[in-house]
This record gives structure tokens, sequence and C-alpha cells, in this order.
């Protein structure tokens, strides 16, 4: 049952401000060196051995440094490898999710970030027939097939969408591919309204014919959706600022049943689209997550119903007062697991009521409440190696704790959290697109695991090449 504001600051009050109600999963501590929280001398668990798998060691080719023992394949890459229809793979590589295929083979859809005038992108998402929404837009998705031969095959699963970054896979199979724009038909080139989640199925292609946007999610810069396959709601959120982004959630309408194909028959005001509005302990609204910084902040939440979901006359965050709800900045990935979603706001800056370099929150939805699990410090120079900052895509690791893609300033990591927060390398992209006086290194992204966990696939996006990491994973000690 959840908590009602009076009973969450009934019983914030009874165990102190520093409550923090125990959910699904344990609180995550601050990240080492972030300046959230002291920290004292590290603790000697498992025999000695630290979180992570040892220092990563540098790459003779160039791409992906990565620990001893773990290897890389490059699946795409843009300009280089084809699809089956002999178009090269597009650019800007994204969220990704992978799911189970036949005969051994794991499937992927990728996003691919492309925004603006399609002429001047050289290598959109090629126009397939039957699956393009607006022939202007350069985005979209395509569906890589991994055989167990080693064989990669790729092919369009939607085009014509625009600036397609994060989403979110879907307990019945299909991937919801989210457009991180507010274009209009007659803006930046465009034929038609942009700013929509659309549907992908990876497995049987006719299902993706005559692309049709979820308009019941409403018409915002969407960044990453998740489900809760228990209540069947969908949040989401969005990467935005003037004013800050918000956490919306969709409530389905009564007698609704989930299931491939059902979002699409959706009216275009099905359901309800509702933003968070978050309180603290003591019951006091809050305006913005960034004044959370403390490791195990617990806010409880409200949601305030949307007025205009299709923004037809001012963006869906510009329709609410202050102290109607709650904003943040980029929030960006997001990832179901262990009973709830966490959720990433990247960094605030001048902007935001306190600064950071990385929040990683949890909401709870059984509780109605959120707690911040991780947050980062500001990074003093991210142009040295060993400090994180601005994660973006997530994924829980079936090896324990969460693994974040960085999209930050400097040296790009994939990286580790243990469940008490503790972080380590994964992965430090070495692949120079700037010069050694002045060097330029791309975000990762689409960070996830095979169904089998046991290759981890993520990108580096720029210029777009999607990896299969292997190695000798294991699950990872927790010390505190």
């Amino acid at each position: 049952m959840s908590l009602t504001r009076r009973e969450f600051t009934r019983q914030s009050a009874l165990t102190g401000a520093g409550v923090a109600l125990t959910g699904a999963v344990g609180s995550l501590a601050s990240a080492p060196g972030a300046l959230a929280a002291e920290e004292g001398p590290r603790a000697e668990v498992h025999g000695g051995r630290e979180p992570g798998y040892g220092p990563l060691v540098p790459d003779p080719d160039g791409l992906l440094a990565l620990p001893a023992g773990f290897r890389y394949r490059v699946l795409t890459r843009t300009g280089v490898t084809q699809l089956e229809s002999g178009d090269f793979t597009p650019g800007k590589h994204d969220g990704t999710a992978t799911f189970e295929g036949p005969r051994g083979v794991t499937l992927l859809v990728v996003n691919h970030e492309l925004k603006g005038d399609r002429s001047r992108i050289a290598h959109p998402v090629p126009l397939a027939e039957g699956l393009v929404y607006d022939p202007a837009a350069p985005g979209g998705c395509t569906v890589v097939e991994s055989r167990r031969s080693g064989e990669v095959a790729q092919w369009v699963g939607v085009a014509g969408t625009a600036q397609n970054c994060a989403g979110g896979s879907t307990p019945w199979g299909t991937w919801l591919t989210c457009e991180e724009t507010e274009d209009r038909a007659g803006q930046n080139g465009m034929t038609k309204d942009h700013g929509y989640v659309f549907e992908v199925d990876p497995c049987d292609r006719r299902a993706n014919r005559d692309p049709k946007p979820v308009k019941a999610l409403g018409r915002f810069a969407h960044e990453a959706v998740v489900v809760d396959p228990k209540r069947g709601h969908l949040y989401l959120t969005e990467d935005a600022d003037t004013p800050n982004g918000l956490l919306y959630r969709w409530v389905p309408p009564h007698g609704f049943r989930h299931g491939r194909g059902r979002l699409r028959t959706l009216a275009d005001d099905a359901g309800v689209l509702q933003a968070a509005r978050c309180y603290d302990s003591g019951g006091r609204f809050v305006d913005d997550l960034a004044r959370a910084v403390k490791i195990g902040t617990v806010y409880g939440v409200d949601w305030a119903e949307v007025p205009d979901r299709d923004a037809r006359n001012i963006s869906v965050r510009k329709q609410f007062k202050d102290k109607e709800v709650t904003r943040g900045r980029k929030l960006e990935g997001m990832w179901w697991g262990d009973g709830g979603a966490y959720v990433v706001s990247s960094y605030a800056r001048e902007e935001s009521p306190e600064q950071h370099d990385a929040q990683v929150w949890f909401y709870d939805p059984r509780r109605r409440t959120l707690t911040l699990k991780v947050r980062f410090g500001m990074n003093p120079d991210p142009s040295k190696d060993g400090a994180y900052d601005g994660p973006d895509n997530i994924t829980v690791s079936p090896y324990g704790g969460l693994i974040l893609a960085e999209d930050g300033e400097g040296v790009q990591h994939l990286i580790g959290a243990t469940d008490s927060g503790r972080t380590y390398p994964i992965a430090r992209n070495e692949l120079n697109l700037g010069t050694e006086e002045d060097p330029d290194f791309s975000e990762f992204a689409g960070v996830v695991f095979s169904p089998d966990g046991r290759t981890l696939y993520a990108s580096i996006q720029s210029p777009g090449i999607l990896f299969a990491i292997t190695g000798p994973w294991k699950r990872q000690p927790n010390p505190r």
C-alpha cells in the first residue's frame, strides 16, 4: 500500500530527518570522491578484494581499454558496416536493448540520435519502405542480429524520426524509442510533429510497418521510458531546461491490457499523463531534485495531471506553475529493476539550486518514494582519468549493482556501481576525435547485457561503434 503524504511525514518524524525507508533495494552510498558524503578508509572485504576487475589495459588498436582478461568485438560501425539493404550503418548510436532471438541469436534494437536537416547527415537511418514516419527526419532505429557464428545482420526498425535518444524495453518484448525534441512540422525541415514515443518490434518486421507515434505518452523532449510490469504504468524522463525537465507517469485507461502492438491502438488522449511533485520528510514541497545532497534522502511523490499532453500551444513542462511539480536537470537514463525505476540526473549547474555531476534515484511505486542512491560531486578535472561525471544511459547488472554510461566532459567510461555505491571502471573510450593537445572523446551509450548475462553491449556514440564485451564477469563485493 502506498504511503500518503501525511503518513510519509508522520513516519519520517518518528524516525528522524535522516530516514531511509526500506524498499526493494538497499541504499547506494556516494561514489568515491563524491562531495555528497565523507568517506573513511576503504573497507577490506572478501579477502581484501575491491569491487571491479582491476585497472584498465590500454588498447593497441586505440578503441576500448578493458580490464585484463576482457575482450571486445565490433558489431557495427557507422559508414563501414552495412545493413541488409546495402546502406551503411547510421550514425550516433544511443539507447539500446537486447532480446532473445531464435537458435541462440541475440537481437539488439539501437537508437540513432540524428537530428536536423536530413540532407546534411552523412549516414542517416535509411528510408526503408513502409517504415518511415517523416521522410525529412534523419533518425530512427536499427535492429542488429548477432549470431553464435559471429555473423551480424542489420535492418531498419523505424525511420523518419528525430533525435532518438534513449527509450526502454517492454515486458512483452518490444522497444520504445523516444524522440528528444519538440520540433513541429515546419521547424528544422520537419514535415510532421515530433517529440513522441514509437514502438519497435525486433522479432516481427511486419509489426513495424506504418509507424504511429504513441501520442498518449505526450509530446516533449523524451529521454527514456520504463514499464511497471505489475501495475502497467509507464515512467518517462524529460531531458530539457529553461525550465528544467520533469519525471512523468502514464496511467493506462481502465481495462487496458498491455501487449505487442497494443500501445499504438490507444487514442491520443488515452489514460492519464502526470508529472511528479515531491515533498520531504517534513511535508515541505521540493522544487528541484538537485536539492538532495545526502545519500539516502527520501522524497514522497504525488502526481499532477498534465493539462495538454500534446503541447499544442506551450511545452508540457511550461504548463505548470512554481510549486506544482518537481524539476530536474538532465533527467536521462532509466532502467526497471528491483521492483522499481532507476532514474539518472546527469548533472546540474547554475540553473539548479545545487550543482552536481550525477544523481541516481530509485522510485518505489509501492511506497511512492524517490530515494537518492548515488551522487557524484563536481569533477574538478574531467581531463584526468579516474574521476567520473555526467552518466546518461543505465542498466542493472546481473552481477550486482548498476552500470552507467558516461556522457560527461573529458575522459569517458563505462562505470560500475555496487549496491553500496562504490564505483569502478569497466571500459574507457580511447578513440580520440580531437588532437593530442586538445583531445575529444565521445560519450558511451546504450549499455545493456545480453539476455544470458554473458555479454555487455555498449556504443561509442561518435563516430558510432557498437561493441560486444566479454570476459570473466563475477558477482561484485559490496564494501561499505
